[in-house]
C-alpha cells in the first residue's frame, strides 16, 4: 500500500520509495529509508500527511505519500 492510503494513527514501516532520484535522496536525508518505522499523525485537506519519523514531525504532499511504499507495523508480506 502507499503512504497516501494509511490511516492516521497507526504505524508503517517504508518499503520503498518511488520518486525522482533527487527527491529519493532527499528522503533518505531526513530519514526516510527502506525498513524505518513512521507514524501517520494526522492528515490535511487536498491529500497532505503530517507524519513522524525518528522523533521528527514531516509534512509530505500528495504526489510524495502516493509513490512512497509501506507495510503494517507486524506484517511482512
Amino acid at each position: 500500500m502507499t503512504l497516501y492510503e494509511a490511516e492516521k494513527n497507526r504505524e508503517y514501516t517504508i518499503a520503498g520509495l518511488f520518486v525522482e532520484e533527487a527527491v529519493t535522496r532527499r528522503l533518505q536525508a531526513l530519514g526516510l529509508n527502506d525498513g524505518t518505522k513512521i507514524k501517520v499523525l494526522n492528515r490535511k485537506k487536498k491529500g497532505a500527511l503530517i507524519i513522524k519519523v525518528r522523533g521528527t514531525r514531516l509534512a509530505l504532499g500528495r504526489h510524495l505519500s502516493a509513490n512512497i511504499e509501506i507495510r503494517e507495523e507486524g506484517s511482512h508480506a
